[in-house]
């Protein structure tokens, strides 16, 4: 699919997203709409069980395996046993959070603008007597420089988004893993408004620990995450969840000298969601098919359509920056003179799903979305 003309490709997203006729979704950096396939998916998969009950529990098992390989490949991980399939992007920070053996006098470092997904957990070690250090990353020159100064002698554990959720910052992971393994810091990445936008390479950028939910940028359900540990990590962090899932031997109920995992199943404590394995590998099927390179050129342009039109408004001011590999799919800006609550309630009445977030109006287009709802979003906000 990835080399087929731009023809073939609208009228693929076309089939797989027919929103209703006047909604402009601009809120995939919240809560993404299904691609058709992974409704069908679901009512096929809720028709079998209708039907069958968990006769064909085998085949969804073969389903698990591909998520796991398609989640793999999506972050270059160097085996499918990376991978784990958690609730959220909080449980996977959390396994991290709570599994690392901290030392009274450490820190964690992360950016000042985080998610508090990303900030609470780090923020709950303090009775441990873990420390936090909060780089200010907005409006600088060289947000990685910043985030590595906040580091010192005592830093365990960097943890940043690949892509921040308010001002749609991007941060160069690559650069960031490098100093953190050559000072000898763990390196933590929440991947949730990057992962299904571009490809995070867990190898390349030196990832210790990588975690994102299949709800936004990866068009799924809500309630299934990917965990990715890098194998040295793995027996290294104190489990804290326990059950039948979690063991070597799953399947020998019997056996009574059990011990973990030796993959990244190690994290995964009892029943799968089969439901959101199911929902999750359709909507990655779609992206795949497409091609990662063809998904972030796609959502890009319109990063960069959304520039161009806001910055032709005078009435309005963009928050998002603009120089090249600092963006992603997320772009916030204000208005000069109307307070955001009102522009947001426009843009709701006039069927514009979009966000307001930390001062700003947040659009977050993706691959499918068409390039005039882009522009009729804007001048409905610049008024």
């Amino acid at each position: 699919m990835a080399g087929n003309g731009a023809s073939d490709i609208d009228s693929l997203l076309i089939s797989e997203f027919p929103l209703l006729p006047g909604l402009v979704y601009l809120n995939h950096a919240a809560v993404s709409p299904w691609p058709r396939r992974t409704a069908e998916t679901v009512k096929r998969f809720a028709e079998e069980n209708l039907r069958e009950g968990a006769s064909r529990y085998p085949e969804w098992l073969q389903t698990e395996r591909l998520l796991r390989g398609q989640l793999a490949g999506l972050v270059n991980a160097p085996s499918i046993d990376d991978i784990a399939l958690l609730k959220n992007t909080s449980e996977g920070l959390s396994f991290v959070a709570y599994g690392l053996d901290w030392r009274s006098g450490d820190n964690v470092v992360i950016t000042a603008e985080e998610f508090p997904s990303n900030r609470i957990v780090w923020e709950s070690l303090a009775s441990r007597g873990v420390g936090l250090r909060e780089a200010r990353v907005s409006h600088v020159h060289d947000p990685e420089s910043a985030i590595l100064e906040a580091t010192d002698r005592h830093t365990r554990l960097v943890s940043v988004s690949s892509v921040q959720y308010a001002s749609g910052l991007r941060l160069d992971l690559g650069r960031l893993g490098t100093a953190c393994r050559e000072r000898g810091i763990a390196f933590c990445v929440d991947a949730i408004q990057g992962l299904g936008v571009f490809r995070h390479d867990v190898q390349a950028a030196q990832i210790d620990f990588l975690v994102a939910d299949g709800h936004k940028w990866l068009l799924g359900p809500e309630g299934i995450a990917v965990f990715y540990c890098r194998p040295e990590w793995r027996e290294r962090l104190k489990l804290h969840e326990y059950g039948w899932h979690m063991v070597e031997d799953m399947g020998d109920y019997a056996r009574r000298d059990w011990r973990p995992a030796a993959g990244a199943r190690r994290f995964e404590c009892g029943s799968p969601n089969m439901l959101g394995i199911h929902a999750l590998s359709a909507s990655l099927s779609l992206l795949l098919e497409l091609g990662p390179e063809t998904v972030e050129r796609r959502v890009l342009e319109r990063t960069e359509h959304l520039f161009e039109r806001i910055r032709a408004a005078p009435s309005l001011d963009l928050v998002t920056p603009t120089r090249s590999g600092r963006y992603a799919g997320i772009v916030s800006f204000r208005h000069r003179s109307v307070p955001n609550p009102v522009i947001h309630e426009r843009l709701r009445k006039a069927n514009v799903v979009c966000a307001e977030r930390l001062g700003g109006i947040r659009f977050s287009p993706h691959c499918y979305t068409p390039l005039e709802q882009l522009e009729t979003a804007v001048a409905i906000a610049a008024g």
